[in-house]
């Protein structure tokens, strides 16, 4: 389900970014527009994006989603609408590659979580999936591919 999980130091980012704090089954009906806001308040400023898009979760909750839709960006965006700027700080995470449907990524989350254990580290609060590839990029799931990234204390 998952690659083999790594340690990886990353740098920090400037992201374009819609922050929601919503019920978690209310998920699907806001990913897709707050995307494409995104994706169009960035274009429309002639702001290149440098890496595919991401959820950044900042507390993890069963029942409330807290977290920033997000786009990596080449500079700074101008606040307009729901999009700020903001940054996706650097960190030390533990990093794994999920292959398949996001139905999945629960259970792709739970085995990076027990790697995580296994080897003695501390997870942060926070964690982020980056949607390397998904449905824009063909129908089939097994060819999705989801970056899940999880900061360690």
């Amino acid at each position: 389900m998952i690659d083999a999980p790594q340690i990886v130091q990353t740098a920090a980012q400037p992201v374009a970014l819609i922050h929601l704090t919503i019920p978690k089954a209310d998920i699907q009906k806001m990913m897709g527009p707050g995307i494409s806001e995104v994706l169009s308040t960035i274009a429309a400023q002639g702001i290149a994006a440098t890496g595919p898009w991401l959820t950044h979760h900042l507390r993890m909750d069963p029942q409330t989603w807290n977290f920033e839709i997000s786009v990596p960006v080449a500079s700074p965006v101008n606040p307009a609408g729901r999009v700020k700027p903001g940054t996706l700080r650097a960190a030390r995470v533990a990093r794994t590659n999920y292959h398949g449907p996001y139905e999945g990524l629960g259970d792709a989350w739970g085995e990076l979580m027990q790697w995580i254990a296994a080897n003695g580290h501390t997870p942060a609060a926070d964690l982020w999936e980056c949607y390397a590839a998904g449905p824009e990029s063909g129908p089939d799931p097994a060819k999705w591919r989801t970056e899940l990234n999880r900061p360690l204390l």
